[in-house]
């Protein structure tokens, strides 16, 4: 045990820029220790532990690829040593890899699923055993409108946010008896990455805001999801898209 161990911790993955990285600071406002997660964009976590550090906060960075369970194990088991527990965990770690369906590499379909699903239950699963033996915590788990809509050329990444709302609403439902809530929260056209190479004044056209949302307006959103204005949030999917859905 040590003195950060009275502070509230947070874990967000994909944390490195965009959604994941504004997620961050909004929890640190919170007074959030954050545990900023990335896969290999280390200058970008460290940006982002200091962008936390700015608001006041601290918290550390963790590489490892959620995809991959074993090693998934081991880092959730030495941020628990670390910290004592984890509060919040905010599922955000997601890839695309676009394309029409019947010409999608199976490598792709595979790619998209095994990190934003598969990463779902590889994260998700060792953080709830030690939040049920404590009786308290906040998931949050990052879809997309593409669930909900599901978007030409998108087959494997609808499919995988998809699933995360299923798998939400499921664990959802499991365990809001033990004092635990889990949510979904579903983005639109965020300005981000994912989007460089998107027609964005065509998608502008069909979205009654008639603007793309920025990454802070999401993490707004989740960060009163992990909050306890939130205490009788839980199983729902909040959509963030500017009316889009």
């Amino acid at each position: 045990m040590n003195e950060t161990q009275d502070q509230k911790v947070a874990l967000v993955t994909g944390a490195s820029k965009g959604i994941g990285q504004a997620i961050c600071v909004e929890l640190a406002k919170s007074g959030y220790r954050i545990v900023v997660n990335y896969k290999s964009d280390e200058k970008g976590a460290v940006n982002t532990l200091e962008m936390v550090r700015k608001e006041g906060s601290d918290g550390n960075i963790m590489q490892f690829d959620v995809s991959n369970f074993d090693e998934t194990q081991r880092a959730v088991d030495d941020i628990l040593k670390q910290n004592g527990s984890i509060d919040a965990l905010v599922n955000n770690a997601g890839i695309t890899a676009d394309g029409l369906f019947i010409m999608m590499p199976r490598k792709d379909w595979n790619a998209v699923i095994d990190i934003s699903l598969s990463g779902f239950y590889n994260v998700t699963k060792p953080v709830l055993e030690k939040m049920i033996r404590l009786k308290r915590g906040a998931i949050v788990s990052i879809a997309s409108v593409a669930a909900l809509l599901g978007n030409r050329g998108q087959a494997n990444y609808s499919a995988a946010k998809a699933g995360l709302i299923g798998a939400s609403r499921s664990v959802a439902s499991e365990v809001a008896r033990l004092g635990i809530r889990v949510n979904v929260v579903a983005p639109g056209l965020i300005e981000t990455d994912m989007i460089k190479d998107a027609p964005v004044e065509n998608i502008k056209a069909i979205i009654p805001m008639a603007r793309i949302g920025k990454p802070q307006e999401v993490a707004r959103v989740v960060r009163f999801l992990c909050s306890e204005d939130a205490s009788y949030v839980t199983g729902q999917v909040i959509s963030v898209n500017g009316g889009m859905f």
